[in-house]
């Protein structure tokens, strides 16, 4: 019998959650307190003998969708589905896309883009790729999106940040709206074909589950204007920020989306963080 890092994985997280922690009756004749391996793969929707071979390490190549109705059946947390995502990737190793045609998404910015980040201070603005990394930003998006963890290491991701941080509940009291809308602009920003892409599609498949995967089963629709969005800061409240987005030249990938204040008590509270005197950003709607 082989054995592998997935395998092992699953076989330590089945043992370890009991059926009441999953809403089976344990009954009786029980060698074990986890879960039956008939058990988890009623739950995840797959066959016993599918689950045995990947426990086994004789499939090492199970689909997102699979992984993603284990992590599920098994309750895992989003720092459990992390951990299961670097195993994954040890046991399948990195996968060798021929697809040549697609080039990676832009990460450099050239000095006059810079530049113009630059006098848009104090507004909160930032230059985002087709996978809506942000890639280069002002003082004053760092102010209001620092705090929320977008920012975070190891790379700033809109997409991560909105479907696997709890945080981003809290931030956006729209989220349905603000998922929906991210889901629209990545669409219709990247190739179907394209490489990066169906590794972050797998990757949210398997670390956000269903919020992530019904959306992006539904139809292509075009992001439209984003309008007034509310945002929640932990220094500076509820505010309700203008989105404007600006779309570059093909050969820059970026797009640029600048945050202005929809009313006065927002365009007071991020002249309050940015420690400048109110005014110095002016509302835009009412």
């Amino acid at each position: 019998m082989s054995d592998s890092e997935l395998g092992r994985f699953l076989r330590a997280r089945r043992e370890s959650v009991t059926p009441a922690d999953v809403g089976l009756t344990a009954g009786s004749r029980r060698r074990t307190p986890g879960l039956r391996r008939s058990e988890l793969a009623m739950l995840a929707g797959i066959s016993v003998e599918y689950l045995a071979r990947l426990e086994q390490g004789r499939d090492r190549h199970p689909s997102p969708e699979i992984l993603a109705a284990l992590a599920d059946a098994l309750r895992l947390s989003v720092e459990a589905r992390g951990e299961l995502l670097q195993v994954v990737k040890v046991t399948m190793g990195t996968r060798k896309l021929c697809l040549g045609t697609v080039r990676p998404p832009d990460r450099e910015v050239r000095p006059s883009l810079r530049a113009l980040l630059d006098l848009l201070e104090p507004a909160p603005a930032a230059l985002l790729n087709r996978l809506g990394e942000v890639v280069a930003r002002t003082a004053g998006y760092e102010r209001l999106f620092g705090p929320l963890g977008l920012l975070d290491p190891p790379a700033p991701s809109l997409p991560r940040f909105v479907f696997t941080d709890p945080r981003a509940r809290d931030a956006y009291p729209e989220w349905e709206r603000v998922a929906d809308a991210l889901i629209a602009r990545i669409r219709t920003d990247s190739l179907p074909d394209d490489p990066d892409l169906i590794a972050l599609v797998e990757e949210l498949t398997l670390l956000a589950g269903a919020p992530f995967t019904e959306r992006w089963k539904q139809r292509l629709r075009a992001p439209g204007h984003a309008g007034v969005r509310r945002l929640t800061h932990p220094g500076a409240g509820e505010l309700r920020l203008a989105d404007e987005t600006l779309e570059l030249p093909e050969g820059d990938g970026f797009r640029l989306v600048v945050h202005l204040p929809a009313d006065e008590p927002t365009a007071a509270a991020l002249d309050a963080l940015a420690g400048r005197r109110p005014g110095a950003l002016r509302a835009v709607a009412g």
